[in-house]
């Protein structure tokens, strides 16, 4: 089995996740399959449904999180060089076409976040610019399109 790479704090956050799952979400789940069987004939209770449908993501989501933390690698990312782009990189690139300006956190696929610029190195963004230096262009095939890519700026450490 491949292992995936994943920051230390992304490990972590994965770990107080299962842990939330396991002592906050099954038990207040138990509770609410029970109160809804107090309700009288299951077989046409919306309640006792939903319940048991939620129990049935959060086995879901404990499972895959399991899994996540099985096949994960941590890479420490602190004695890691500047010079070029790598796993755990903070890289600002600017757009060529607009000159927009933005800084992405290069991380595993189960931390990433678009929301917070966490990019996975596994996207074709983050595929593109592993291995540049300050000053390379890259093109890149997105879905909307190609863009045209230059790396600004390097830096080591996730939120860098």
């Amino acid at each position: 089995m491949e292992k995936v790479p994943i920051t230390r704090s992304g490990f972590e956050k994965l770990k107080k996740d299962l842990e939330h799952l396991k002592k906050v979400a099954v038990p207040e789940n138990i509770r609410a399959i029970e109160e809804a069987r107090g309700h009288g004939d299951i077989s046409e209770n919306a309640e006792y449904a939903a319940a048991k449908e939620r129990q049935s993501f959060i086995q879901g989501k404990i499972q895959e999180i399991e899994n996540n933390l099985a096949i994960s690698q941590v890479i420490d990312i602190e004695n890691l060089s500047e010079e070029k782009v790598v796993f755990g990189s903070t890289v600002t690139i600017e757009d060529a076409e607009t000159g927009e300006r933005t800084a992405y956190n290069l991380v595993g696929p189960f931390e990433s976040d678009i929301q917070q610029n966490k990019i996975s190195v596994t996207s074709p963004i983050g595929k593109a610019l592993i291995g540049k230096v300050a000053g390379d262009e890259v093109r890149v095939k997105t879905p909307g399109g190609l863009r045209v890519l230059q790396v600004v700026d390097i830096r080591i450490g996730v939120d860098a």
